[in-house]
């Protein structure tokens, strides 16, 4: 039987995430998801892509402050602006305007980064519809409202990490939103159409194709590649190009979720083009275990 083993959620995106036993899930995603991040004056997202260190901030988002926290730094702590002055903010295909989050914010990020940069929240008027094979929208999060991976996934990378000589790599770095436990065979999460949890129904929209961030140490902010990307890169290159792991979904019914809930799938697609390349295929009953896993 499959259960949520972990939930997390990112409040400013490209920081550390905050781990918890139930969450709200809203159209975009667990509540407080992505709700903020940090921008180039030219609306721009900062991410660990080009800086690294953000995995090290600690932000705590509790009765309406936002707690800034990184090593070596002092704490910031702001009210946070449901609305107000907008600044301009885009993520990949997305781009519209953000809360500008005031200047306190933008010069402890400045300052952290080392590049002009401005903190925004999204805006009550925020609207965007993201793709894949089941839209939905989302907050400032990549593309999609979730990211779904499973502990045998990671079992399983590991597994192959090890056999190449190199050390393991912690579910933190692929900064899921859940993750699951007692599937079967690793990827799983590539196969699923419809899946319930707690009182929320989620759709998948497509595979993640991951970028260098999994090279990032989560507890430091440093780069600690090549690690897991490597590995992934012999049994996970997907066809259109990159690599990838977990899968993004879309919310199709809000609720509720928390840690050990039953993940009950409702409906299954063949194995994902990563998936088939790499693995012998599951079987019937090991994929649709009487609608539940």
């Amino acid at each position: 039987m499959a259960r949520i083993a972990r939930l997390t959620y990112y409040p400013v995106k490209g920081c550390a995430g905050v781990e918890v036993p139930v969450a709200e899930v809203t159209p975009a995603g667990l509540a407080h998801d992505r709700v903020f991040q940090v921008v180039a004056p030219d609306g721009d997202f900062r991410s660990q892509r080009r800086h690294p260190v953000l995995a090290a901030v600690r932000p705590i988002l509790r009765d309406g402050l936002l707690t800034l926290s990184a090593p070596g730094r002092g704490d910031l702590v702001i009210d946070v602006r449901v609305d107000g002055p907008r600044h301009p903010a885009s993520t990949f295909s997305w781009q519209g305007e953000g809360v500008h989050q005031g200047e306190d914010a933008s010069e402890w990020f400045s300052d952290l980064l080392r590049v002009p940069s401005a903190l925004v929240g999204v805006a009550p008027d925020h609207q965007r519809v993201t793709s894949g094979q089941t839209p939905g929208t989302a907050a400032f999060a990549d593309g999609h409202a979730l990211l779904v991976a499973s502990e045998s996934s990671l079992d399983g990378l590991n597994a192959r990490i090890l056999e190449r000589g190199g050390e393991p790599v912690p579910m933190d770095r692929f900064r899921p939103n859940i993750v699951v436990s007692g599937w079967l065979g690793p990827h799983q999460e590539d196969e699923v159409l419809e899946m319930d949890a707690g009182t929320a129904k989620f759709g998948y929209a497509k595979q993640c194709v991951r970028c260098t961030v999994p090279m990032v140490d989560q507890e430091t902010g440093a780069k600690a590649g090549p690690e897991p990307i490597r590995t992934l890169a012999t049994y996970r290159r997907h066809p259109d190009g990159g690599v990838t792991f977990g899968m993004k979904a879309a919310v199709l019914r809000v609720g509720q979720v928390a840690v050990g809930d039953e993940v009950i799938v409702h409906s299954w697609a063949g194995p994902s083009p990563s998936t088939a390349a790499a693995e012998p295929p599951l079987t019937a009953t090991a994929r649709r275990p009487a609608e539940s896993v």
